[in-house]
């Protein structure tokens, strides 16, 4: 009987050494094959090198052999087969490669590569594969790792019908390789021989037919489809255009409701962010997409299509479903009807703010083949605020917790410890009947306001930590705080500016102006609307305001030096202010930019001498502009809020504006309240924004701290892996049979648990060095003969599961996943030919575009185009038994 088991165990180990071998050595044979291609093959670390970890998973690393394009624009492939006979799956793709040499990488799976050779042009008709390709993977634009949920996996190998993969690069730009260096950049592959109980797919909504005009300075792309299988569960989306694309969103219809998936500007890392709001989509629903783009700068009208002079208007949405009714790619090609997107939200055909800090940080790498992690390339230095890229602002409903019970709310400042200070008119308001004709004030009688018209506020809990200001001012307006944290007011009905201390005295230190007397010398003022303080000379500005419509500045100690307006010291620029409203002080351009409320318009000007320097002037306007702030983030921030305009109709919101290109970055509203006359605004340090109403007398906080974003103000600064796991992770739904306090267990414990395929640099070394052992057969065999008895007690253990797993039937089937970009299958959803496709269209006949690739070229591609992130990760949510 001894005899038998240690037989019996013998075999086991011979097969099982059997089965490690054939995972390796078909993918070695292929590479020895392959590697005559290199004149030198050092230059390329191997092209292929799967790595044991335990039994089950395993990594494989995918590269180009050393290959020089032969000019901009070229795409090259080369394949290998899939390292098993048996059924696998990918659960992690990681890239290897910088955009100053690729411009982006597809990763497909198919039965039959067009070519054998080391690597070959698939930009041409001959493309990647001779059956029908799935698309895998995608990368560009320095996009960061992509981790697939728990639970989900790419299926390759036995069952799949896919046995090689291949991977096409494209090279957008030949002079990255002017010293004839050989491109190496691919990406690994990890995988695992696991069951994946969930199988995800993509659905590509793309615009075939767009035609964008020269100099025209938007047009849009619409794409919308109606969805007419079984429900789909969204968890990610990806955008994608070329020089030209603002912005690209994508939404759910249903109902007549539109939900959004997400929102992005196609000029950042090109990876997939976590879908907007945790949603399904469902038989009768509609998916639709946007893209925006602008034709300023073009001479010539631009079509879809994949060269450098073309555009692209791609968004996709990767999803997964219940693997009894699986689809693992979709696609939606129909132009949106007219009516239909009449009721798209405002927010899509707003650019998502890209910081320029971040854009311009790529400007000036060196050329660099050794793929080192893209982390390395942010500046570890940078600490400017710059505006989130996949968010606009939301409301913090939740502030104040406690009601501050305000009055008209006229100005808003930050005191030196960053706390929010309130300027408000109490039981004072500002009617009709409160001025005569010649701006005099006539409700005196009333006396001055009698309760704190200057709170000091938290800005995090919006509890008042100070009060002051009784008794002294009848309408409030503006207000600004310099670097020893006294208040700079000015009060209308007064038609003065007052320097006032913050120590709860009231002191009034400086007093600018007559009281109630209205004039237009330099010593009177005509209801004055706002200070502005330079922190480094003290030199006051007021803007003067509803009657005299110019700028005064006064030296700190309230001494005029000048005045100007509009067109005064600019011959090109000759319509004058109409109620300069509110004003900014810019202490890294030492420029004063005015809000200049009835001409609907922002004008900035050198603090020194009063010269023009800039105007912004937008239609989002609609023809109001009340109030403004500044942040020196990037290359400049503006936020402004508009009004309601007797000549034109637009929304009230706030905006947000890239000062140097002047560009709308974003715009934001409250949730549930409108606004009604928002009259000031301010931004913190911590990126939260706050918007002072005096319709409303109330005061509305807006932040970007979202737990589900990929990048927050203060830089494209993503958040740590460790983070987004955390919360991913929790949102993870139960499995249809689990009890409410068994989820929350599973989530809790999930959420902990490391990542099984994230290896240390010691632990890859380690299962290298278990994957070279036993070369042989001879070799397993002594090492089994000398560790027979652990065997034996293993070989129990393994007989005991098999009786018991005999006896259970495994109804869960094992999923396939389109792992970034899906599968295109003839048979599934018919075949995707863009090439062909384009090419059967009138003025398409382009070169260069393959015949599976939904990825074009930007060889124009700005070296700012990018920024890095760290990873990202994303966990499978169970499907709910019901499909609402």
């Amino acid at each position: 009987m001894m005899g038998v088991t240690v037989f019996c165990v013998v075999v086991l180990a011979i097969i099982c050494h059997s089965h490690s071998r054939e995972i390796q050595n078909p993918l070695y044979r292929f590479r020895r094959s392959q590697e005559n291609v290199l004149s030198d093959p050092g230059e390329c670390v191997s092209r292929t090198k799967p790595v044991l970890t335990n039994s089950h998973n395993f990594s494989v690393d995918i590269q180009m052999p050393g290959v020089i394009p032969a000019g901009s624009d070229t795409y090259l492939c080369t394949a290998f087969p899939v390292p098993t006979s048996h059924d696998a799956y990918i659960v992690d793709f990681i890239p290897h490669a910088s955009m100053d040499t690729v411009h982006h990488m597809l990763l497909f799976g198919c039965q039959t590569p067009v070519s054998t050779s080391s690597y070959w042009d698939c930009g041409s008709v001959q493309g990647t594969c001779e059956d029908e390709a799935s698309i895998m993977y995608a990368w560009a634009r320095n996009a960061p790792p992509t981790k697939l949920p728990k639970d989900v996996g790419f299926k390759v190998g036995r069952n799949s019908g896919m046995t090689h993969f291949v991977l096409q690069i494209h090279y957008g730009d030949a002079s990255a390789f002017r010293d004839h260096h050989r491109d190496c950049s691919g990406l690994t592959l990890r995988m695992t021989t696991k069951l994946q109980p969930f199988i995800a797919g993509i659905y590509l909504l793309m615009s075939v037919d767009t035609v964008i005009l020269p100099g025209k300075r938007v047009t849009n792309a619409d794409i919308a489809c109606d969805y007419t299988s079984y429900p789909i569960y969204p968890f990610a989306f990806r955008t994608h255009t070329h020089h030209l694309g603002q912005v690209v969103s994508g939404y759910r219809i249903r109902d007549g409701k539109w939900s959004l998936i997400g929102r992005q500007s196609p000029q950042l890392p090109q990876a997939f962010y976590p879908a907007a709001n945790e949603l399904n989509v469902k038989y009768g629903d509609t998916i639709a997409a946007r893209c925006v783009f602008s034709g300023e700068g073009r001479t010539s009208k631009t079509y879809i299509g994949g060269t450098s002079a073309d555009e692209m208007c791609n968004f996709y949405i990767m999803y997964y479903m219940d693997s009894k009714h699986a689809i693992p790619y979709m696609n939606c090609m129909e132009p949106g009807s007219k009516e239909l997107f009449e009721h798209i939200p405002a927010e899509a055909n707003v650019p998502v703010a890209v910081s320029p800090a971040d854009m311009n940080s790529m400007m000036h790498m060196g050329h660099s083949t050794d793929h080192q992690d893209h982390r390395q390339l942010l500046d570890s230095s940078k600490t400017e605020q710059v505006l989130d890229q996949d968010y606009h602002l939301e409301q913090v409903s939740a502030w104040p917790q406690n009601s501050l019970k305000l009055g008209q709310v006229s100005g808003l400042a930050l005191d030196s410890d960053s706390n929010l200070v309130i300027f408000h008119r109490g039981d004072h308001h500002w009617g009709a009947d409160s001025f005569n004709d010649q701006a005099r004030y006539l409700q005196r009688s009333q006396g001055p306001i009698q309760q704190s018209t200057i709170l000091v506020v938290d800005p995090t809990k919006g509890n008042i930590l100070k009060a002051s200001g009784r008794d002294m001012f009848y309408l409030p307006h503006g207000i600004t705080t310099d670097k020893r944290n006294n208040y700079w007011v000015t009060d209308v009905a007064l038609h003065q500016v007052f320097k006032v201390s913050s120590d709860g005295r009231d002191s009034v230190l400086l007093k600018l102006g007559e009281a109630f007397t209205p004039g237009s010398d330099n010593s009177h003022f005509c209801q004055p609307t706002d200070v502005a303080v330079d922190p480094e000379t003290g030199n006051v500005f007021v803007s003067d305001g509803y009657c005299n419509a110019r700028i005064l500045k006064f030296s700190a100690d309230g001494e005029y030096l000048s005045q100007w307006g509009a067109g005064s010291s600019d011959r090109r620029r000759r319509v004058p202010f109409w109620i300069p409203h509110s004003l900014v002080f810019l202490p890294d351009r030492q420029e004063v930019c005015v809000a200049d409320r009835e001409n609907g318009r922002i004008q900035c000007f050198i603090a020194e001498t009063g010269e023009f320097v800039k105007e912004i002037k937008k239609e989002e306007f609609g023809g109001e502009v009340f109030a403004i702030t500044y942040s020196p983030a990037g290359d400049g921030l503006i936020f402004a809020v508009n009004g309601v305009s007797p000549y034109r109709s637009a929304p009230l919101r706030g905006f947000v504006i890239n000062y140097s290109t002047t560009d709308i970055l974003d715009t934001f509203s409250p949730e549930k309240t409108e606004f009604k006359m928002p009259h000031d605004i301010v931004e913190t340090k911590d990126g939260s924004v706050f918007v002072g109403d005096v319709g409303t007398k109330s005061v509305f906080k807006f932040t970007t701290e979202k737990l589900h974003r990929s990048v927050k103000k203060a830089g494209i600064e993503v958040q740590e892996l460790e983070e987004m796991e955390t919360f991913v992770q929790t949102k993870v739904r139960p499995e249809h049979n689990m009890s409410k306090t068994a989820a929350v267990q599973e989530k809790q414990t999930v959420a902990l648990q490391p990542q099984p395929q994230q290896e240390t640099e010691e632990e890859k070394k380690k299962n290298a060095a278990k994957s070279n052992r036993g070369q042989g057969v001879l070799p397993a065999i002594i090492t089994t003969l000398l560790l027979i008895p652990l065997l034996l007690v293993i070989s129990v253990g393994v007989f005991i599961c098999w009786r018991k797993n005999n006896r259970c039937e495994v109804k869960t089937e094992p999923s396939s996943v389109g792992g970034i970009l899906g599968k295109i299958r003839g048979k599934a959803v018919g075949s995707l030919n863009l090439g062909n496709f384009f090419a059967s269209h009138k003025g398409y006949s382009r070169q260069g575009f393959d015949q599976l690739s939904t990825e074009g070229s930007d060889q124009e591609r700005n070296d700012e185009d990018s920024s890095d992130s760290e990873n990202e990760e994303y966990s499978a949510l169970p499907p709910p038994q019901s499909s609402s």
